[in-house]
């Protein structure tokens, strides 16, 4: 497409839907939302891109092959899942490290559970995306 105002639309659409993304990636952590929810949005962010730039231009922005991603994020969901079989327990047993501690401060939470959330993440942005270009560049 050739229109000036949907090219410079899908621009900040763009950045609107992958922070967006991120914030429902990292609420989801504790309430409704998630990886799931986070890799859709950032998917539909690449997509609106792609409708208005051309799938060359969306892939340019990507700098990664979606496949790559998916992999990467499904080697994160898995090494979530291996690391509580390092302290002894089932697989993808949440196990939580507090970063800051103090005797009064709980510190800053960080678990495994927030790693297999990104992995997801990470799948479905680049499983949908592989889907979506593969689709694309066949018409």
């Amino acid at each position: 497409m050739n229109s000036i105002i949907l090219i410079a639309g899908a621009r900040l659409l763009v950045v609107l839907m992958l922070v967006f993304s991120l914030f429902m990636l990292i609420r989801g952590h504790n309430e409704p939302g998630g990886g799931f929810i986070g890799g859709l949005l950032a998917a539909i962010g690449f997509v609106v891109y792609a409708i208005a730039c051309g799938t060359r231009d969306a892939r340019r922005a990507l700098r990664f092959r979606p496949s790559s991603i998916a992999g990467t994020g499904l080697g994160l969901a898995l090494l979530a899942g291996v690391m509580a079989a390092i302290w002894g327990d089932t697989l993808f047993t949440g196990q939580w490290l507090f970063l800051g501690a103090t005797e009064t401060d709980k510190g800053w939470p960080l678990s495994t559970v927030l790693l297999f959330d990104i992995g997801v993440y990470l799948v479905v942005l680049g499983a949908i995306l592989s889907i979506v270009f593969s689709l694309e560049e066949a018409v």
